[in-house]
Parts: C-alpha cells; sequence; structure tokens
C-alpha cells in the first residue's frame, strides 16, 4: 500500500488549501483515510478521517468549522479542505490508512500505512 500526499505549501492566515491523499496498492474500499498533523517536538494530532466506501467522516472539534473531508471513491482518493487557515495550523499533515475502516482518532499501532507527509505553513 502506497499513500501520497499532495497540495500542501506556504499560506497566509485565512487562506485556503487542498490536501490530496491518493492510495494505491492493496486498498480496499473498506479501509478509512485519515489525516494526522504533527508539529517537531509534539504528539502527532488527528485532525479528520473518512471511510472510503461509506462516506462516514470525523473530523477533530478544532477544524471542524473550517475543515472539510471528502473522497474519490473510485481513485481511492480523499481531500482534506482546508479553509481560514490559521498559523496554528501550521504542521507536516500526514495520511494515514486503518485498515477497519475506523474513522475516528485510535491509537497510532492502528495504523499500518503512512504517506510521507506534506508540509503547510501558515503565516500571519
Amino acid at each position: 500500500v502506497e499513500l501520497v500526499e499532495s497540495g500542501g505549501g506556504s499560506a497566509q492566515a485565512g487562506d485556503s488549501l487542498r490536501l490530496s491523499c491518493s492510495a494505491s496498492g492493496r486498498t480496499y474500499s473498506t479501509d478509512a483515510l485519515v489525516w494526522y498533523r504533527q508539529v517537531p517536538g509534539k504528539q502527532r494530532q488527528f485532525v479528520a478521517g473518512i471511510n472510503l466506501r461509506t462516506g462516514v467522516q470525523y473530523l477533530a472539534d478544532s477544524v471542524n468549522d473550517r475543515f472539510t473531508i471528502s473522497r474519490d471513491y473510485p481513485n481511492y482518493t480523499v481531500y482534506l479542505d482546508m479553509n481560514d487557515l490559521k498559523p496554528e495550523d501550521t504542521a507536516v499533515y500526514l495520511c494515514g490508512r486503518h485498515w477497519r475502516g475506523t474513522v475516528q482518532p485510535r491509537p497510532m499501532g492502528e495504523y499500518d500505512y503512512w504517506g510521507q507527509g506534506t508540509q503547510v505553513t501558515v503565516s500571519s
């Protein structure tokens, strides 16, 4: 399984960015793809998750009024639309797979594949 993220970059506060995560290899429709973000020296933080087949989704309270998650089911691609970006959104955003299809945050050991991450930097 390979997860490839794209779409990161630099933005000003209030801007929008769209991240993409494309899954290939032994990916199943029952999988969930999730977004976490990580800042150096801090724990990885859950952002959002979506089940590829059903579209059931879950977003962290800290972003659910600004971010949306969606998927292109046939192409096993998920998107994270980030609006009204804030400097505290600055992080490396990583896409992970939960093979049981759980969209809520779970212990790290339950995710079996991760992408390489994409940097998002928001300046004030």
